[in-house]
């Protein structure tokens, strides 16, 4: 019997896939567990439309993120912060400061978990952040600290 797996069912496959299973095991055990249903015309279909529309939003998220990446090539930022005589800040410049920074100044939403710093900045001085915007996509900007 060719079932639409609803969930990852361990030995048959993963969620969306469409698999032969035994009439039994389908209705004795997919069935009532709602792991699974019944791989007709429709529910075909279903699936068909479900896996492009999400190749769909992949590539707008895709395009989105490169037309980010192209909008932040060059951006310099800078940051004016207290901190001691011989160039130790107070604090540190962390990826929240520079999400923030990134909003304020260009309007430019991007995500605190995306900013990848190499060490904690905590001296003054320049540095070359990498922000990653989607899996193969990034993009580099400059930071100024300055007391």
């Amino acid at each position: 019997m060719k079932v639409v797996l609803l969930a990852d069912v361990k030995g048959q496959g993963k969620k969306g896939d469409i698999v032969n299973v035994s009439d039994g095991f389908a209705r004795n055990y997919l069935f009532p567990k709602k792991l699974a249903k019944l791989a007709d015309d429709q529910t075909i279909q279903e699936l068909k439309a479900k896996k492009e529309s999400e190749e769909y939003r992949k590539a707008e998220e895709k395009k989105n993120a490169a037309a980010l990446a192209e909008k932040l090539k060059g951006t310099v930022l800078t940051f004016k912060t207290t901190g001691g005589a011989d160039g130790r800040l107070y604090g540190a410049v962390t990826a929240k400061d520079i999400s923030d920074r990134l909003q304020s100044e260009l309007g430019i939403t991007v995500d605190k978990r995306k900013i990848v710093l190499n060490e904690t900045i905590k001296t003054v001085g320049e540095y070359d952040i990498e922000l990653k915007l989607y899996p193969e996509i990034s993009a580099n900007i400059k930071i100024n600290v300055v007391i």
